[in-house]
């Protein structure tokens, strides 16, 4: 017995060719992951994600909701099939508040993605994560903890905070989620 559900999203339309993919492969390999039924408005960019009979996991339709908004937010469709591993979250953080006219918009842009991609760079490899800067969107994948890293510090350069400061913050972190993640491999102390 299949697990029902639905759920609408809208990306952009400059974006729907990237989600269907050469001859729907991409599309149909989001489905065929997920067994769900996605369904693209090429004139609107809305987006329709189903349940079908096969599909059992109960959070499939989510699943797949978020990779094709993670496509839609300008990740590539293998960077946005990351999502399938249950561990792997997307988070989206808008830039409007900051940029309020195009000038401010690209000069907020070109702090979050630094001279030839240095900053982006910087910050997906401290936390582990993959960052995408679309038109007036951040959007993040990665774990939980190193999503939200990556968040504060993208949060610290929309602040306006210096970038000195950010990766000193970036470093910390790095150094904290290195130890946590030592911590769970640790081996269990014999309790007798």
């Amino acid at each position: 017995m299949g697990v029902h559900g639905t759920m609408r999203t809208k990306i952009p339309r400059e974006r729907i060719a990237v989600c269907i993919g050469t001859n729907g492969e991409t599309k149909k390999h989001i489905e065929e992951s997920t067994h769900t039924k996605i369904t693209i408005d090429s004139a609107d960019g809305n987006v329709l994600v189903e349940s079908t009979p096969k599909t059992d996991d109960p959070l499939a339709v989510w699943r797949a909701r978020d990779i094709i908004l993670a496509i839609g937010r300008g990740f590539s469709p293998k960077r946005a099939l990351k999502l399938l591993d249950e561990d792997m979250f997307l988070e989206v953080i808008f830039i409007d508040e900051s940029a309020s006219t195009q000038k401010a918009l690209k000069r907020v842009r070109g702090r979050l993605i630094g001279e030839r991609g240095k900053t982006r760079r910087i910050i997906e490899e401290m936390t582990g994560v993959a960052l995408s800067i679309y038109g007036h969107s951040v959007a993040i994948i990665g774990t939980i903890e190193r999503t939200n890293a990556a968040k504060e510090a993208v949060q610290m350069l929309l602040k306006g905070m210096p970038h000195k400061s950010v990766y000193s913050f970036l470093d910390r972190k790095q150094r904290e989620l290195k130890k946590a993640e030592f911590s769970l491999w640790k081996p269990v102390e014999d309790i007798y």
